[in-house]
């Protein structure tokens, strides 16, 4: 790919609203990884209903996303 549609692509990509610039960008790196694992997935699974329980009985403790962005620019090094 050229360097000016490269550019041009970004640009375009940009331009879209976050929660589609988010679900470009999950189908994005989705692309690059190898084959599902069914370990993996199986052990996400059941994570993600663990959660889901301590959610539903209120023992999670749960943030907001300025929260979460916050602690997250924190940890990568962003203030």
């Amino acid at each position: 790919m050229s360097t000016d549609t490269m550019r041009k692509l970004r640009s375009e990509a940009l331009m879209l609203p976050e929660p589609e610039r988010a679900e470009l960008a999950h189908a994005l790196v989705e692309s690059l990884d190898a084959p599902p694992d069914a370990d993996v997935a199986d052990a996400w699974d059941k994570e993600i209903s663990r959660r889901l329980a301590e959610i539903e009985a209120g023992t999670a403790k749960l943030i907001d996303r300025n929260e979460f962005k916050r602690r997250l620019q924190a940890r990568i090094g962003r203030r």
